[in-house]
């Protein structure tokens, strides 16, 4: 038997043949069990794109990782709600949510012990040090030394020339000594001169 709210269960009739009693019980779904034990994992949702997503999803964590690269200054704000398709409105409600907030947190922590965010951000700064380098190249008020370096900074960045390894010459060896020979081929990567640079 059930009545609102409580699951009523029956009791065994007595010896005397009385009316049965009746006792009730509170049962606790997993749902309120969760939400109502200390320590319970919470692990919190979202809406991306009109549909809910739970922050320990593979998509949730991919959100987070974002976020954390915004608090990181690798993305903006309007990079990541481009990117997940937030409103101004969803994206100020994400500051009030502290299961987000701690994912957040929890995920910088992780990047920045791991290293992950340094990598990252020294990428990115690479990334733009190829148009430094091109101004350098291009100013005729910079020394000549100056402009060669960065002529091959940028030819090695570029993946071409003599300075990338992929791009050296096949060597053979070849030792023949009676009726047996000996080959050994191999790619001949840049040689370091004796004042470090690549040759």
């Amino acid at each position: 038997m059930t009545t609102e709210g409580k699951n009523v269960i029956p009791t065994a009739a007595p010896k005397d043949d009385a009316e049965p009693d009746e006792f009730t019980a509170t049962v606790k779904t997993p749902a309120a069990a969760a939400s109502t034990e200390p320590g319970a994992p919470n692990p919190g949702q979202i809406v991306l794109r009109g549909i809910p997503v739970t922050l320990i999803s593979e998509v949730g964590k991919a959100f987070v990782a974002d976020c954390a690269r915004n608090t990181e200054g690798l993305l903006s704000d309007a990079e990541v709600k481009d990117k997940w398709g937030l409103i101004d409105e969803d994206w100020a409600g994400l500051a009030g949510n502290a299961p987000v907030l701690a994912a957040v947190r929890a995920e910088r922590d992780r990047r920045v012990a791991s290293g992950l965010a340094a990598k990252e951000a020294a990428q990115r700064h690479f990334a733009r040090a190829q148009t430094v380098l091109g101004d350098i190249l291009n100013d005729e008020q910079v020394a000549p030394r100056h402009r060669i370096e960065a002529a091959r900074e940028l030819r090695q960045v570029a993946g071409s020339g003599p300075e990338n390894p992929l791009a050296g010459e096949k060597v053979s060896i070849i030792i023949n000594m009676g009726d047996e020979q000996f080959v050994k081929e191999f790619i001949q990567g840049p040689v370091r001169s004796d004042d470090g640079e690549l040759r």
